[in-house]
């Protein structure tokens, strides 16, 4: 058994969840905040079989994507200019841990 750490853009998570309830996945939301914009993430807990990782795993590449935004360049780095900043946001982190126990009650 494993757990996936999936760690999605606010804008993605809704397509991703659809698409992990209609393959037969279940998930847990936790709201979760990034360190470099502050922007808000969603972190889900899915846990499943060691033969369903790359199903979960594709579904969750499928569904979020990586896309460019212009950002103030105050916002990044605190600076006086305000020119226009070319980032890359969205996309997903994942982390694949095994579960020793798991239980359901």
């Amino acid at each position: 058994m494993k757990l996936i750490f999936a760690v999605i853009n606010n804008d993605d998570v809704r397509f991703i969840s659809d698409a992990l309830v209609s393959k037969g996945f279940q998930a847990t939301r936790l709201s979760s905040t990034g360190g470099f914009l502050k922007s808000g993430n969603t972190t889900l807990l899915i846990c499943t079989d060691d033969d369903k990782v790359d199903d979960a795993i594709s579904l969750i590449h499928a569904h979020c994507r990586k896309r460019k935004q212009l950002l103030p360049s105050t916002s990044i780095s605190g600076a006086f200019a305000t020119y226009p900043v070319e980032i890359n946001v969205g996309g997903a982190t994942v982390f694949v841990t095994d579960v020793e126990r798991f239980e359901k009650f």
